[in-house]
């Protein structure tokens, strides 16, 4: 095993070769936000909340799909990273229609809690209310749409985890939409085996499961990593 050795906020740090700077840091104590990270499934930098800044780059980096290399001299909270980071949970809530008030997840939510974190009490872009639907066809779950902040998370578990890749990103643009099957209603879709995982692994209220109302979702994050470690340690009990 190679070990690189690197700073993260003035913190020399030494890990693993192939580590990414997202599990350093954590190893260090140091904690970088994230909304499209799962632990237990493969990262894919889609949010840009971990963005990072590497002495020698003029490029901001994000954290959980760059790995550490020897040297490296990271800073994760630096006034501009705070800024991009605010502006990015603004985009989100502006391209969305995220009514927390009316939502299954509200006090629950991942997103609801990152912009209470980067101090996000409105935002500067208008809102697009965007016209998109809801599938309630599925006997116990359903998705609304609007609350969807394409993170992948839902087809990420349900490829990688339950092996069943019902999920996946249709269309590009403003027009892009996570969808089921061929584009089919959720519930006509056969592979689905309705473990729930994807409700779960869902940071806001758009995968829901019916008959909950207003801030009623509660989530065990415990599953999945209870999955991922029984698969890789053979250890199936918790």
């Amino acid at each position: 095993m190679s070990v690189r050795t690197l700073r993260i906020n003035g913190i020399d740090v030494a890990v693993e070769s192939g580590t990414s700077i997202l599990a350093a840091a954590k190893q260090a104590g140091i904690t970088i936000p994230t909304l499209c990270h799962l632990d237990g499934v493969s990262d894919v930098g889609a949010c840009r909340l971990c963005l990072v800044e590497i002495q020698g780059s003029n490029k901001l980096l994000p954290a959980c799909v760059t790995e550490v290399a020897e040297g490296m001299d990271i800073q994760t909270e630096t006034p501009k990273l705070q800024e991009y980071r605010r502006m990015t949970v603004e985009l989100l809530f502006s391209e969305g229609n995220h009514v927390c008030a009316v939502c299954v997840a509200n006090g629950n939510c991942e997103l609801q809690d990152m912009a209470i974190a980067v101090g996000m009490d409105h935002t500067r872009f208008p809102y697009r209310f965007p016209d998109r639907d809801l599938d309630v066809s599925h006997p116990q779950f359903g998705i609304d749409h609007n609350r969807c902040i394409f993170c992948t998370r839902c087809m990420r578990v349900c490829d990688e985890i339950e092996g069943a890749h019902v999920w996946d990103v249709a269309q590009r643009g403003a027009a892009v939409r996570m969808i089921t099957g061929l584009n089919q209603p959720w519930g006509e879709v056969e592979a689905c085996t309705s473990c729930g995982k994807c409700v779960e692994a869902c940071p806001t209220g758009a995968i829901f499961r019916q008959g909950s109302t207003v801030a009623e979702m509660q989530r065990d994050r415990s599953t999945l990593e209870f999955l991922v470690t029984a698969r890789e340690k053979k250890e199936w009990t918790r």
